[in-house]
């Protein structure tokens, strides 16, 4: 019912453009052509390009995407072979590569490491509105001269430059939640203009977008597998937001070499208010409310990135000088207020206990890089490039908590005390600290081509001095700060090869070695109790880097003219794993209980398939229609404290499947777009997750009105796409090894669809 409301609203607009598209396609050449390439029906399928590089990469260009509006690079990637995401319905922050942790995979932007927020080091893509993009680059494997920290490999996000448009366009949109509040309605706004400036090139881009995701949970709780139902909780979790980012280029010629100079800067601003209503015994009416809470989350996300690059030949050559800025301000303030009933079995609304937990989360992480770089044309088709990278970064974190706030208030409703403001907030264990991070990482490169062959290998050594300062008191004690400091290199070789088998057909080697650095967690010195169930957890500021042999083998065949069919295997073999391990000393909990720590102990291996698809179907005659298959076959294997495993978190498969359809000689287009993840399973100490997605579908329709605008409607989540999750609990690892639960709950958490209507102005 919801796919025919949506084609029928998107038939309107053709049937009243009609006229007005027959009395302007005539001048659809007036306007400034590249402005207007961004916005009109292009007539023909957009598909992934074919790139040139040696490394086994994929390119798509923002028209691959945006026909289907992703209101982030999150959503986008959706469409890109082997990611996958862990998030919540409707949210695609953390880039799983492979279907690894998002620690493993490397976020570029323009080129540049950027910071995030998570403690794995990880940059969450939903922070980038999608209309700041130009393109997205899939890097399968690893050059020495980008940074190593690419396990799985590296997402390029590539931003507009100074040449990237002549003109201009505004964008204007609707967005509509039909499940939220009756309809919820939301809107997207966005300007981009490019075009010459003085002596050089200027772009400039603002975007205003609204973002909602209301979702509906439901658990269910057990004592163990195959009991009766202990409790049961219905929950509403409705993320509500607005996103606004600017961004800027400036390119000119200055003393014989080339200056470019950028900037982007994107504002989260978010509320998670949850409401969440428990059950006894999973009987759902008034008289069996256990409890009654409100948990809210105030998120404020800043994020600016700066760069310069000035290019000049010299010494016989090309020379690069780089400098970078980028940080991350993090501030999250959550408040958790619950109302406890039947603590003496008299039913609701009779409050028998109040509870109020209030905690302060900041997060100031900046870095800033430069690098001087050369590279010289050698005899016989080959090129030299050498030069030296140089990162400086310091985090600071604050994670504290107010002293719990609770009313024993039995037979007394309407009695608790007024709720007196939360004071003061204490730094948690561990909460207060201090990470200073400088690296220095040369390299060196020879690439060159001989007939068939094209080739490239290179050795980079990254060397990394870390000072951790973290507060190691419990919250009323005095204020104890430890200092630890750890330094360690790594040489990085790299490979690739590239060799034309036919004028349609070719195919790369890749092998390389790359790193994964610690988790800023992990580093701190300070005792955290009863983290893992029962027992207590205790950070290594010892901790190793990660490393990983990996070797890529792809096949590539050009389908047509514009089409490519690909096939990809995978193999990474990473040793040095950062796993939980015994110190053998007696928790806080007492007798049975232990304090777990980390250190580099594990090995473990991960390999796949990926194929992708992506072709205009003119040699059957429909060259208007454009098709796409990504299917990647991901596995994994890893020992822990329970035996064998898979990498925590890694879907077994992942395909996307979609097609265009251009109708030129209307001026418009429609598609569709369906998705599917496999399960994915985490086991960790005490606690064991087993997580499914359903599927996701997408369509479009669009209709050019006039020579320079162009309408599109999308439709997202339409088959109501749920996420579920099966949890495994108990008190200590003992426990998990032995099978004796504490508690076992199933999860669903579901979305409705979303709905876009935008209009596209080129000038």
């Amino acid at each position: 019912m919801r796919l025919a409301l949506l084609l029928g609203a998107a038939l309107a607009p053709l049937a009243l453009a009609g006229v007005a598209q027959a009395q302007t396609s005539a001048s659809a050449a007036n306007g400034p052509t590249t402005a207007l390439s961004e916005v009109i029906v292009t007539g023909r399928p957009v598909l992934r390009n074919r790139t040139d590089d040696v490394v086994p990469t994929l390119s798509y260009d923002l028209e691959y995407f945006q026909r289907f509006e992703p209101l982030t690079v999150g959503d986008a990637l959706k469409r890109v072979p082997s990611v996958t995401f862990l998030s919540d319905v409707l949210e695609s922050d953390g880039v799983r590569l492979r279907g690894l942790d998002p620690g493993y995979t490397q976020i570029l932007i323009n080129g540049e490491r950027v910071p995030g927020s998570g403690v794995d080091r990880s940059f969450f893509v939903d922070r980038i509105p999608a209309e700041l993009i130009e393109r997205v680059e899939v890097v399968r494997s690893s050059s020495a001269n980008r940074s190593g920290d690419a396990v799985a490999g590296t997402i390029n996000i590539v931003l507009r430059d100074a040449l990237a448009l002549d003109g201009g366009y505004v964008r204007l949109g609707a967005i509509n939640f039909p499940d939220s509040d009756h309809g919820r309605w939301g809107g997207t706004y966005g300007a981009v203009w490019g075009g010459q400036v003085g002596p050089g090139r200027l772009l400039l881009g603002a975007n205003v977008q609204d973002r909602r995701n209301p979702k509906l949970k439901y658990s269910q709780r057990f004592d163990e597998p195959g009991d009766p139902i202990d409790n049961s909780e219905v929950q509403s979790d409705t993320r509500d937001g607005t996103d606004y980012s600017f961004n800027g280029a400036y390119q000119v010629d200055v003393g014989g070499g080339e200056l470019q100079l950028a900037g982007a800067f994107v504002r989260t601003d978010r509320i998670q208010d949850e409401h969440s209503t428990e059950y006894d015994g999973g009987v759902e009416t008034e008289a069996n409310i256990v409890s009654i809470n409100d948990n809210d989350l105030d998120i404020r996300t800043d994020n600016l990135s700066l760069r310069a690059r000035y290019d000049h030949d010299m010494f016989g050559g090309r020379t690069r000088f780089k400098l970078g800025y980028a940080n991350i301000r993090d501030d999250q303030y959550e408040t958790e207020y619950e109302s406890e009933y039947l603590r003496d079995g008299t039913p609701y609304p009779d409050e028998d206990r109040f509870t109020a937990d209030a905690a302060d989360e900041r997060i100031r992480d900046e870095e800033i890089s430069g690098a001087l770089e050369h590279d010289r044309d050698l005899a016989g088709d080959m090129e030299l490039e050498f030069g030296v990278q140089w990162n400086r970064k310091d985090r600071d974190s604050l994670i504290a908590e107010a002293p719990r706030i609770r009313f024993n208030v039995p037979n007394a409703p309407g009695v608790r005390p007024a709720l007196a403001p939360f004071d003061p907030f204490e730094a948690v264990p561990g909460g207060d600290s201090t990470i200073e991070e400088t690296r220095i990482d040369p390299y060196v490169m020879l690439s060159g081509e001989q007939g068939a062959m094209k080739w490239e290998a290179g050795l980079r050594y990254e060397t990394t001095d870390t000072t951790v300062t973290a507060n190691t008191n419990e919250p009323g004690d005095p204020v104890v700060m430890e200092t630890t400091e750890n330094d360690y290199g790594f040489l990085l070789p790299s490979a690739s090869l590239r060799y034309r088998l036919s004028d349609s057909d070719r195919l790369i080697l890749s092998v390389a070695r790359t790193v994964r650095r610690p988790n800023f967690d992990r580093l701190s010195p300070a005792l955290l109790k009863e983290e893992f169930g029962d027992d207590d957890f205790l950070g290594n500021p010892d901790l190793q880097p990660e490393s990983a042999w990996g070797i890529d083998l792809g096949f590539e065949r050009r389908l047509g003219r514009r089409g490519v069919v690909g096939l990809n295997a995978f193999y990474r073999d990473i040793t040095d794993l950062v796993e939980e391990t015994n110190t053998a000393v007696e928790g806080s909990g007492g007798p049975g209980t232990y304090v777990y720590t980390v250190d580099n102990v594990g090995d473990g291996r991960v390999w796949g398939v990926e194929f992708d698809l992506s072709t205009p179907l003119d040699f059957i005659g429909m060259e208007s229609t454009g098709v796409f298959l990504n299917y990647s076959w991901l596995d994994s294997s890893i020992k822990d404290h329970m035996g064998d495993r898979r990498f925590n978190g890694q879907s077994d498969y992942v395909m996307s499947v979609g097609f265009t359809q251009d109708m030129p000689t209307w001026g418009a287009a429609f598609g569709a777009s369906y998705r599917k993840q496999g399960d994915a399973h985490d086991r960790v100490l005490a606690e064991e997750v087993r997580t499914s997605y359903g599927a996701d579908l997408e369509v479009f329709i669009e209709k050019q009105l006039f020579d320079n605008v162009v309408i599109r409607l999308t439709g997202s989540n339409l088959l109501d796409s749920s996420k579920d999750e099966v949890f495994d609990k108990f008190d200590s690892a003992g426990d998990q090894i032995a099978r004796d639960y504490d508690q076992y709950e199933l999860e669903t958490e579901s979305a409705g669809p979303v709905y876009q209507l935008v209009m596209r102005v080129a000038f």
